[in-house]
């Protein structure tokens, strides 16, 4: 399925994706630097009623939010992580059977770890202010 849009409709998107996706807890987000994957998972937080401050992972590897129905929503960017056996060594596989939300950007590394049912997003930049969500 995919979704081509432009930035000011990403609130419409991210709610019709949630609607439709709903009953998955793993989401794979892919897509180059800058695509828009944090600005999407900023959506979705804003969405589910986060009221931390969202940012991207980057630096910290994984973020804690609480959604306003007191749902745990990891946001995890495995970017800077060298292999697998780190991103186990920090608990990635944990966080994904917690049965929590989980969105991994850059999860290509431990795309062998992923359950079956994960949500993979691609997310294009087709120009400054439009996207295309490929969604899997």
């Amino acid at each position: 399925m995919e979704f081509r849009f432009s930035i000011d409709q990403l609130p419409q998107v991210v709610a019709k994706l949630w609607h439709m996706y709903s009953n998955r807890n793993v989401f794979a987000l892919t897509g180059a630097m800058g695509a828009g994957k944090t600005t999407f998972v900023h959506g979705l937080c804003d969405l589910l009623g986060v009221e931390d401050a969202v940012s991207s992972p980057t630096f910290s590897i994984i973020n804690q939010y609480q959604t306003a129905a007191g749902k745990i929503f990891y946001h995890m960017d495995l970017y800077r992580l060298k292999d697998m056996e780190e991103a186990i060594a920090i608990g990635i596989e944990e966080l994904m059977d917690s049965g929590e939300l989980c969105f991994i950007e850059w999860p290509v590394l431990i795309q062998d770890i992923l359950p079956n049912d994960t949500c993979w997003i691609e997310i294009v930049a087709v120009s400054e202010n439009e996207r295309l969500l490929k969604v899997s």
